[in-house]
């Protein structure tokens, strides 16, 4: 690597909005980042995801487009 051209590659310390506090690398030049989700608190990743179903708006489509399935 040629010296003097990178950024500094240093650690930073992130905080969720859920309390999570984790340590990371970054180049950004700030010790301390905050983020509004993480992997602890996303639905994604805790599978505590829900689906909705508001006005049975799945039993409408399924009643209206169920005859192209299969």
């Amino acid at each position: 690597m040629k010296a003097g051209i990178h950024p500094d590659y240093t650690e930073v310390n992130v905080t969720c909005s859920c309390g999570h506090v984790f340590q990371t690398r970054s180049t950004m030049g700030k010790e301390n980042f905050h983020v509004e989700v993480c992997s602890q608190c996303h639905p994604f990743y805790t599978g505590k995801q829900k689906v909705l179903d508001t006005a049975g708006r799945i039993d409408k489509f399924k009643q209206k487009f169920g005859k192209f399935s299969r």
